[in-house]
């Protein structure tokens, strides 16, 4: 694990500009990821490599049939598109042979799709607390996320906060004061207050006691709740007039499960509340992990973390190629 960088002078100047990056998983993070991939690779990979097995002969009709099973998986159709796109001409220019050089070929673009938003959280050392402000609508997983997010940055000396500012529903404060009473962590909540307002105390809070993190939730809203997305964009202004820079981050949480629906939340976020990352929850319960690829090529944004688990060491650090390899892992699902 990685040390947290002090904030003392020496170090301070010795440091300045120096970014922490999340730290290398263990050994076992790739067949965590693997297995909890393994319905979308059922559904989408495996059907793939069952057409190419024994081929000898790579055509048109079997790029169809390598097409439907795309967008079976929720690639979406332009990431479907540009895929066909491709090995169609490269089926022209005579470079793939057979079954396992498309097999190759088709990693290869995912790979170079997911390489422009495979960006690790980074924080950096600060006067201030970093703030970083969860956004998402409810079930996505986003308290249970912040409650995880907490742990791995606990677990690498830093001193973090949060900041209970699901005003809207009384089982997301308690959620998120049990997830910090389990780990030791500070909770700013307010039963009476409105989210803006637990927001703010929290920052303070944060600030006279030193905090390096401060993480806030914010009400479950659906995208179409044009009320309710003002009152999101009113939480970051109150948070603008006690740090020019807050919030640091603003992560979106989606839930994979819902396909083609997540990048539609997704959109609207980004347009109402200037998301800078993403979390992608609940992988391991869903074959259309393929959604993955379908938000990364329509919003470039970076994919910080995904989630492969229900255990507190299941939001893994997002890693373009390590998706696309567990995805087309050839062992045998469970």
């Amino acid at each position: 694990m990685l040390k947290f960088l002090s904030r003392n002078k020496k170090e301070k100047e010795e440091t300045e500009g120096i970014q922490e990056v999340v730290p290398k998983e263990s050994q076992g993070f790739f067949e965590k990821l693997t297995q909890g991939l393994k319905r979308t690779r059922v559904g989408l990979t495996n059907q793939i490599g069952n057409l190419l097995l024994g081929k000898k002969l790579i055509d048109e009709a079997l790029l169809e049939e390598i097409e439907d099973a795309l967008l079976s998986a929720d690639v979406g159709v332009a990431v479907t598109k540009g895929i066909i796109a491709d090995l169609s001409q490269q089926l022209k220019r005579h470079e793939l042979q057979d079954g396992e050089a498309l097999w190759v070929a088709l990693q290869k673009h995912l790979q170079a799709l997911l390489a422009p938003v495979t960006q690790p959280l980074q924080i950096p050392v600060l006067d201030e607390p970093y703030v970083i402000l969860m956004v998402g609508i409810n079930g996505a997983g986003k308290t249970t996320t912040i409650g995880k997010l907490a742990k791995r940055l606990q677990q690498d000396n830093r001193k973090v906060m949060l900041a209970a500012g699901d005003t809207f529903r009384a089982a997301a404060v308690e959620q998120l004061q049990v997830w910090g009473e389990r780990n030791g962590i500070t909770v700013i909540a307010n039963a009476e207050g409105d989210s803006s307002s637990v927001i703010y105390d929290a920052m303070q809070a944060a600030k006279a006691r030193a905090m390096h993190v401060l993480i806030a939730d914010t009400a479950g809203r659906l995208h179409t709740q044009h009320h309710l997305m003002e009152e999101l964009k009113k939480v970051k202004r109150v948070m603008g007039k006690l740090s020019a820079n807050a919030p640091h981050e603003v992560l979106l949480v989606l839930d994979a499960s819902i396909g083609q629906n997540a990048l539609t939340q997704a959109i609207q976020f980004k347009e109402a509340v200037g998301v800078t990352g993403l979390v992608i929850t609940k992988l391991d319960g869903t074959a259309k992990g393929g959604i993955v690829f379908a938000i990364a090529k329509a919003l470039q944004l970076p994919i910080r973390f995904i989630g492969v688990g229900e255990g507190i060491d299941d939001l893994k650090p997002f890693n373009g190629e390590d998706f696309v390899a567990a995805l087309f892992s050839k062992e045998n699902p469970e």
